[in-house]
């Protein structure tokens, strides 16, 4: 039997008052839009005992994923692997400079550019945060069996990978 979530509700209410209507899509982009704001809170709880805000979580991870050997990023690197705005990069680089997680430096190869590395503290933080965030999100997955799993994966995939495509 189908577990009724609050999206039920309101498509039903629809359904009601406008019955020629399909607002199906609707119903997708609203649990979509639910989740997220599940998701979000329940991240927010994660890296707050990181001391640390999402963003400044997506900057320390970036310079994990995308900078294996430890020579830094340019905030230009950054902004594209993070897909935010520049003042956006500044801002949090900021606020990580503050606390001691990240150096940032002219680039010896450019004078113009600025390198921004992770400090040996900067790693620790991100390390710790980085076992607490998957396991919060295999948590938030735990009532999909794995088959489910690969097929929201897939599905979202293609519905993303078109709206990028469309964006372009």
């Amino acid at each position: 039997m189908k577990r009724v979530d609050s999206v039920d509700t309101i498509i039903a209410q629809w359904n009601a008052v406008k019955p020629g209507l399909d607002v199906s899509a609707m119903g997708i982009i609203g649990r979509i839009s639910r989740l997220e704001r599940e998701h979000d809170a329940q991240m927010r709880q994660v890296f707050d005992r990181h001391n640390l805000l999402r963003g400044e979580f997506d900057i320390l991870a970036t310079l994990v994923r995308a900078d294996p050997h430890g020579d830094g990023l340019t905030a230009g690197q950054l902004t594209a692997q993070t897909m935010v705005t520049s003042g956006a990069i500044t801002n949090r680089l900021d606020r990580l400079v503050a606390k001691g997680y990240v150096t940032r430096e002219v680039d010896p190869e450019n004078r113009r550019s600025i390198r921004v590395e992770l400090t040996r503290e900067g790693r620790a933080v991100v390390d710790a945060a980085l076992v607490d965030h998957v396991a919060n999100e295999e948590r938030m997955l735990q009532s999909l069996s794995s088959s489910q799993r690969a097929s929201l994966s897939s599905i979202l995939s293609q519905l993303l990978a078109a709206h990028e495509g469309a964006a372009k």
